[in-house]
């Protein structure tokens, strides 16, 4: 029972966080010519950072038994990690808005 409520507890929160990175994409499409490519940079480490949190769901998914224990600390520092760069990257947008 645990385990179901962490991983859809990871999948809503990464669909969220997918919707976030959404945003920023479109206002990193719609940025002066100088800001974009900056934008650019930033959403595409955001991307990186949440494929490497689904794969650590998907691992969460694929194993057995108590094995999600054992991976269940990568995918929270996969989660905290893109939370931190999601925080950064929209402080970031906030500032040259």
């Amino acid at each position: 029972m645990e385990r179901q409520f962490h991983q859809k507890r990871i999948e809503v929160q990464l669909k969220e966080w997918a919707a976030k990175i959404g945003v920023l994409k479109a206002k990193a499409e719609r940025a002066k010519a100088d800001l974009k490519g900056k934008y650019q940079e930033e959403i595409e480490e955001l991307r990186k950072k949440e494929e490497a949190a689904q794969l650590r769901l998907r691992e969460i998914k694929g194993s057995s038994g108590e094995a999600w224990h054992e991976l269940k600390g990568g995918v929270d520092r996969s989660l905290k990690d893109l939370k931190g760069a999601l925080d950064r990257a929209a402080s970031k947008f906030k500032k040259a808005a």
